[in-house]
């Protein structure tokens, strides 16, 4: 179904005016060792050294070594599973890769990382990604950073076929064309995604030919030609240095082995097929044409496979030698250490609402730091449909406040990338149900970044928005999802139920190196002015508030619910019950102390959220409580959330749906045995 003949029906155009004797030479090594490496790590996976899995790119060496060469050192590239060549190519040691594919501490990624998630930020190899098409989005977000550094960096893409397929690619090609950003979108058709052939599953002539429809130059080449990947290459790099945009280029060529080291698959290719794409190999290609033309003789090869075997085989004894990395240090990197925090001012006469207050946060901030970067539908010229980005289009200007496609998945894997080259980005989902279309950029890549890298990667992102009902949207549009995110480790969740506290813990969120999930409630967008001090300050995540006091039961409640508690408490105060209202602030980092310590002082507790109680952030409280405070309970935990339903459009049942201060105020008599 992939026949070899379709190399010979390309247009091929003029080839790199580059590529002389000596840099021919060159590839010819580059590729030797690219092969040698992908052989030997087969060998060691099939003798159990090498564990889990690999990808091996044989048959594709020319497209590494063709194309990585035209970086600079100061560019980057991402690439995917099937990505050793492309690291080898842009600098990467073979003693550290074969250590990373051992799991040794001494690998790129301290051995947390693997096969498929090679990264050195140091040579601008930001990554290997095991998520089909991912490389594209965190492409546009690293070029995105260039471009605004002005730092005349440039970067490129690795992808397969498959990816070609995926909602991403599409997203980011728009992206990247109408930000005009210096990235080259690689595409390595080696004919199948897993085992399905490319052209049972792809529309359209070609995939290059997809880069016409977003005005996006492209070129489909050889590529198992080393000149043929360098020319369309390098002329792509110039117009991404000239600032004329990003640049598709399609390769043709074959994958030798199967689609894994670990797969077991039933035959999908024909043998006949196999051995007419080995007979284009394109290492035996270049050494004919060297042999032709620059008097390559048969000694002068045989004796670079032997520095090629001797140089790997020395890289496989150092990292078989080297040390297993341990369990603490693997959880030391999960999340970046956080510098201390001067204490937050008092609060003074000065009142803001609770949407001005994260707006000054961001205004502080960007003034602050010129790497702060807002981006999303609608936050520019109208300052957002909430109106928390008002003012800063005018202020700041269109680079740092950018109105974004309605393409989810490329925001927020764009900030990704351009957080993790160095800018600090607030992505807003214009309605945090929305998030759901983020969640490979949150939970695959900017939550594991760091971890999976090695501690490498720096990622300050953060993902906000306007959770919870109230306001009559119905159900896709008021989802409480806290709960999502509390369970992956790498995020950490904020949920301010103040203006006081929405300003510092925003600009907490900013400061962090890694990604917070910062959730607002429309409810709390429409409440009164409070008093916030004009000075910027940051309030430290993990520090519970004690809302209003008592020694009778400890209400935990966080976002709308706090002022619904602390209405429940007033009545309850009534009929000679008191109660404690704890504000957790941030869900994730979680200060149970605080609220055990309350515990045991009343004795008993009532978790509320908004959120359906199944699988809410209630039980896990609960479960905390229980854990750390069981002998000082009088009653079971109790739990008040939503029923199990999506929330109802009509005003009435909408209401009945959002825990109240009635139910809470049930709930304490409950657990206080009164009736």
């Amino acid at each position: 179904m992939a026949d070899v003949s379709v190399l010979d029906a390309l247009d091929h155009r003029p080839a790199s005016n580059l590529l002389g004797p000596e840099a021919r030479r060159e590839a010819l090594r580059l590729m030797l060792r690219i092969r040698r490496f992908e052989t030997r790590a087969k060998e060691l996976f099939l003798q159990g050294v090498i564990k889990g899995t690999a990808h091996s790119s044989v048959g594709q060496e020319a497209i590494a070594a063709g194309a990585c060469p035209v970086l600079n050192e100061g560019d980057f590239l991402l690439t995917h599973h099937r990505g050793h060549g492309h690291t080898l190519a842009k600098g990467a040691d073979p003693r550290r890769m074969f250590a990373e594919l051992m799991g040794k501490a001494s690998g790129y990624c301290g051995g947390l990382g693997g096969s498929m998630h090679i990264a050195d930020f140091d040579s601008g190899i930001l990554g290997a990604n095991g998520i089909i098409g991912a490389g594209m989005g965190l492409g546009c977000g690293a070029a995105l950073a260039e471009q605004l550094d002005q730092s005349g960096h440039i970067g490129v893409a690795f992808f397969g076929d498959g990816a070609a397929n995926e909602g991403i690619f599409h997203e980011t090609m728009n992206l990247a064309a109408i930000w005009r950003l210096p990235l080259i979108f690689f595409c390595e058709n080696n004919h199948y995604g897993l085992s399905t052939p490319t052209g049972m599953v792809t529309a359209g002539t070609t995939i290059a030919a997809r880069g016409d429809a977003y005005g996006i130059p492209n070129d489909r080449v050889d590529g198992n030609e080393l000149a043929q990947i360098r020319g369309a290459t390098e002329r792509a790099a110039l117009r991404a240095r000239a600032g004329e945009g990003p640049t598709l280029i399609e390769a043709l060529t074959y994958r030798w082995d199967d689609h894994s080291m670990r797969a077991n698959l039933p035959a999908y290719r024909t043998s006949e097929e196999e051995e007419n794409w080995k007979s284009a190999d394109p290492i035996i290609r270049l050494e004919a044409e060297m042999a032709d033309r620059d008097g390559f003789l048969k000694r002068d090869y045989d004796a670079m496979v032997l520095e090629t075997e001797t140089e790997i085989e020395a890289a496989i004894d150092w990292a078989k030698d080297q040390t297993e990395p341990e369990m603490e240090t693997a959880l030391s990197l999960v999340t970046p250490p956080r510098a201390p925090s001067p204490a937050p001012p008092l609060v003074d006469d000065r009142e803001i609402t609770y949407v001005q207050a994260i707006t000054e946060a961001f205004a502080q901030e960007m003034a602050r730091d010129e790497n702060v970067i807002l981006i999303g539908e609608d936050i520019g010229r109208i300052g957002g449909i909430f109106g928390l980005t008002r003012g800063l289009y005018e202020r700041f200007g269109p680079d740092r406040v950018r109105d974004t496609p309605i393409s989810e998945g490329a925001i927020a894997s764009c900030a990704v990338g351009a957080a993790m080259r160095g800018k600090r980005v607030v992505v807003e989902a214009q309605l945090w149900d929305f998030v759901t279309l983020m969640m490979d950029a949150i939970v695959n890549q900017a939550a594991k970044a760091r971890y999976m890298l090695g501690g490498k990667a720096k990622v300050p992102v953060v993902f906000r928005g306007p959770q919870g009902a109230g306001i009559r949207l119905a159900a896709q549009h008021t989802q409480s999802l806290e709960m999502f995110f509390a369970n992956v480790p790498g995020l950490e969740v904020y949920a301010p139920s103040t203006a006081y506290d929405a300003k510092g813990l925003m600009t907490a969120a900013i400061r962090h190196d890694g990604p917070v999930v910062f959730l607002e409630h429309k409810l709390l967008y429409l409440g009164q002015s409070q008093p916030v001090p004009e000075t910027p300050y940051a309030i430290e995540p993990g520090r519970a508030r004690i809302v209003r006091e008592g020694n009778d039961c400890t209400v935990i409640a966080t976002l709308a619910m706090v002022e619904r508690a602390v209405q429940a408490a007033d009545r309850l105060a009534r009929e000679g019950i008191g109660v404690e209202v704890i504000d957790p602030r941030t869900i994730k980092p979680l200060d149970i102390e605080t609220i055990c310590d309350s515990v045991r002082k009343t004795n008993r507790a009532v978790v509320v959220h908004e959120a359906p109680l199944f699988g809410g952030f209630g039980g896990e409280i609960a479960s905390s409580i229980m854990e750390n405070a069981f002998d000082w309970l009088d009653a079971p935990v109790a739990r008040v959330g939503a029923p199990e339903s999506p929330v109802p459009y009509n005003d009435r049942l909408e209401r009945a749906y959002m825990p109240d201060s009635r139910r809470i105020a049930d709930a304490v008599k409950s657990v206080c045995y009164r009736t």
